[in-house]
Formats: C-alpha cells, sequence, structure tokens
C-alpha cells in the first residue's frame, strides 16, 4: 500500500473515501462522550476531546481515516450528574453495530474502535466480537510508559491523568480552583487526586498512548502502513 496521509472522513469527498477503502485503509472510529459528568473541575466534554485529539494524533503518524467521534454511549455511573448523556447498553451497541455494518457495506474491511470509556468496554468487545475483524482499543489500557510521571495512579475518572490531559489539550477549560476533595464519587463525578496534573504529564501520556496505538495497529496490519 502507498503511504499517504492519515485524514478525517469528513474532509474527504466521497470519491476520496472511496478510493481509501478500496485501496485497504484502516478506518479508526474514536468514541468519547460528547457529554459526561468529569467531576467539578472539567468539561463534559472531556472524553469526546480527548478521543478527537488522539485520533489526529493517529492520522500523523498513520494513513488511516478517522470517523466523526461518536459522542453518545453507554455511561451509566453518570447518568444521574445533569447535562451527561446516556444510552442504554443495547441502543449503544445497535449504534455501533449499524456504524461499523455501514463502512463495511461501503468496502471497509480494517476497523479499529478507539474507546476511552471504562463502561463502554464490555459492549464494543461484543459487538467488535459479533463481526470479527475488528481491533478495539481501549485508552485506559494505552500509555503505561508515562505512568511514572503521575503521583497518583488511583482514580481513573477526573483524576492526575484525565486532568494533566485536559491540562495539555485546553487549558483554558479546566477549572483547577474547583477540584473535589477525594471522597464520594456519588457527589463529586470524580475520583482520586488531580491536584499535581500538569500539561506536560498530559503531554507525555497523550504521546505515550499514540506510540500504544500505532504499535497495536501495526502488528494487526503490517501490510497497511
Amino acid at each position: 500500500m502507498t503511504m499517504q496521509s492519515g485524514a478525517w472522513l469528513e474532509d474527504l469527498t466521497w470519491q476520496e473515501a472511496k478510493a481509501r477503502f478500496d485501496a485497504g485503509a484502516v478506518v479508526v472510529v474514536p468514541v468519547g462522550a460528547a457529554a459526561k459528568a468529569h467531576g467539578p473541575h472539567l468539561p463534559l466534554k472531556t472524553d469526546a476531546l480527548t478521543a478527537r485529539a488522539l485520533a489526529q494524533r493517529l492520522i500523523e503518524r498513520l494513513p488511516v481515516v478517522a470517523v466523526p467521534v461518536l459522542g453518545f454511549g453507554f455511561y451509566p455511573a453518570f447518568n444521574a450528574f445533569a447535562g451527561s448523556q446516556h444510552l442504554g447498553a443495547e441502543t449503544f451497541k445497535t449504534l455501533v453495530r449499524e456504524l461499523l455494518g455501514n463502512l463495511r457495506s461501503h468496502g471497509v474491511r480494517r476497523i479499529a474502535i478507539l474507546n476511552t470509556g471504562v463502561s463502554t468496554e464490555k459492549p464494543l468487545d461484543e459487538v467488535a466480537g459479533e463481526l470479527g475483524e475488528i481491533a478495539v482499543l481501549h485508552m485506559r489500557l494505552l500509555g503505561a510508559k508515562a505512568d511514572s510521571l503521575f503521583d497518583n495512579l488511583d482514580g481513573g475518572h477526573a483524576d492526575e491523568r484525565e486532568t494533566s490531559v485536559m491540562l495539555a489539550l485546553e487549558p483554558r477549560s479546566v477549572r483547577m480552583d474547583r477540584l473535589a476533595p477525594e471522597g464520594d464519587f456519588k457527589m463529586t463525578a470524580a475520583t482520586g487526586d488531580a491536584s499535581r496534573a500538569s500539561a506536560f504529564k498530559g503531554e507525555r501520556l497523550l504521546a505515550a498512548r499514540v506510540d500504544d496505538m500505532v504499535a497495536a495497529l501495526a502488528r494487526r496490519w503490517p501490510d497497511a502502513f
């Protein structure tokens, strides 16, 4: 396959998209909540912004095609927090199944899902298992090489790592003066201590995650790159 730059599907014409699909391009499907509570200090768009940023960095490294971020998913733990948008598991699976089926009907045979959530892991794995020949990259499992930078690896939501990523991507949207004290998730929609978050740590974590994604896709489809 001739090496070319990656692209967002929305930036291509349909003829350009078809040419890439016919040539065997890997199509990346980023999944990240467009509106989900992330403590009192991070915006609802945190997951969607992160998914978009990771996909952008991936298309700068590999000739993949990234579809628009899928901003709605299965997030039951956050349904009670104002503004959080949540689909039932079966609705979410149907949505993903139809999206991937649509891509396949257009000739796409190599699909990689980039998942930024945790509760979405099981439904996405199930759909991938049904359809076959789909790689699922769970963000939670990427970027371990950057772990040594972080003071607190506990938490997992609106924590030091996630807050650092947002400080790197869009610092103006982070309200560091509103950090929630460690404690009751049901009251804050946050876990862990984000007080030592920094943009430097966030950039290093993003880079480590992208390195892991590139390596995983190259192992899965070595003839595609």
